[in-house]
This record gives C-alpha cells, sequence and structure tokens, in this order.
C-alpha cells in the first residue's frame, strides 16, 4: 500500500501532506470532492457513488489514492488496469473504466489507466494534482507495466472550436500558443498528447472530445 509524507510550502508557511490510499472511512469525503470539482452543468450523475468508491478499494487499492491535509482529504486520483493497444487507441471514458465502476480491471493489463483526477478547489495552488500523478508515477515501475494513460477533457476548445479543429488545438496548447487547464497541467505533470477522441466523454465545454496522453514507464 501506498504512503508518503512531504511538506510544501505555501507564501513560506510549511504544510505537511500525506499521500496514501484512500478507504472506505475516506468515502464521504470524496464525493464532497466531487461536488467542489464538478458543479453544475457537470452532469452530477458522474460524481462518485459509494458503489464505484468501494470498488475502487476492493478491486485495485493500489490505483486509489488520496491526499489528506490536517486531517482532511482535499484531493483524489483513481486509477484501473486495462491492456491497452496504441494501434487501435479509439474508446471512450466508460467503455475505459466501466463508467467508474472499474469491474474490467485486468491485474494483468499493461496500462495503468486514469479514471479520476480532483482536488477541491481551494486547495489547487498547492500543485497535488502533479504531486498525485508522480505517486501514479512510482505505482506504474512498482508493478512493471508500460505506461500511464488517461484521456483528458479539453475545456477550452469550445471557445475557439470554429476556428481550429480538436487536433489543432491540442497542437496549439502544447506548442505553447494557448493555455487549456487541463491539457497544460497534464503536460506540466510529464504526459504526452497520443491522439485525440470523439465522443470521448459528455462534456459540453470539451465538445465530447478527449485527448489520450500517456507517461511511459522509462524502465520499459
Amino acid at each position: 500500500m501506498y504512503r508518503s509524507e512531504q511538506l510544501l510550502f505555501s507564501n513560506g508557511k510549511p504544510i505537511p501532506i500525506i499521500i496514501r490510499n484512500y478507504e472506505p472511512k475516506d468515502f464521504d469525503q470524496m464525493i464532497d470532492i466531487q461536488t467542489e470539482c464538478f458543479p453544475p452543468p457537470f452532469p452530477s450523475e458522474l460524481w462518485w457513488n459509494k458503489e464505484q468508491l468501494q470498488n475502487h478499494v476492493s478491486l485495485f487499492p493500489e490505483g486509489a489514492i488520496c491526499i489528506e491535509i490536517d486531517g482532511k482529504v482535499v484531493s483524489s486520483l483513481t486509477g484501473v488496469l486495462v491492456n491497452f493497444d496504441p494501434t487501435h487507441p479509439n474508446h471512450t471514458w466508460a467503455e475505459a473504466t466501466d463508467h467508474g465502476y472499474i469491474t474490467n480491471h485486468d491485474p494483468n493489463g499493461n496500462t495503468l489507466y486514469i479514471v479520476d483526477i480532483s482536488v477541491r478547489p481551494t486547495y489547487r495552488s498547492l500543485g497535488l494534482g502533479k504531486i498525485m500523478m508522480q505517486s501514479m508515477y512510482h505505482v506504474v515501475i512498482h508493478l512493471g507495466i508500460e505506461r500511464l494513460l488517461g484521456g483528458g477533457r479539453m475545456p477550452g476548445y469550445h471557445k475557439v472550436a470554429h476556428q481550429m479543429t480538436a487536433s489543432e488545438y491540442v497542437d496549439s496548447v502544447t506548442s505553447g500558443k494557448i493555455y487549456d487547464p487541463v491539457i497544460s497541467f497534464l503536460l506540466r505533470a510529464g504526459r504526452l498528447p497520443i491522439a485525440v477522441i470523439e465522443n470521448y466523454l459528455d462534456d459540453e465545454e470539451s465538445l465530447n472530445y478527449g485527448v489520450l496522453m500517456e507517461w511511459k514507464n522509462p524502465f520499459k
């Protein structure tokens, strides 16, 4: 099981954090995080429910991590093991994660697929998302699998969709011409885009597109 303690600094003040696997006692806080991170018009039925969370900690506890500050769970990241073929990248978020229930978890999978990453808005200045992503890279190396993969939202795309295709938008973000809050974060966290997928997720801001972004195990 995963546990790491670190110190972060905000305005020169040290903030102790604990990165650990989340457990059933954390479920209410996990759902609170979702409601804070994905307010309407994001569909409320896509927030976690306790059956999904129970599956996460039962089927693949190594892929269920959170960050705790002063006894409060302030962020979470969830993954599932799948077999991914880079020559056939097209899929939906629902297909890759079984709608977030991860009953498709394959203990012999070659890829750790990110199901969700969430940080309470009031804690986003601390860089917790990047810390959790790096923690999951540790899991990839520990398991000896090929990659970490996940589909990123493109929440800025709807603003410029009349000017460029989704692929052109991702290229513009990757080259630094455009900032996108999700794609730019994933780039800073070490992931690279490998495919743009139509109808990846029901997401008005992204016009239902998603961009698959990969981190390869450097020891494979």
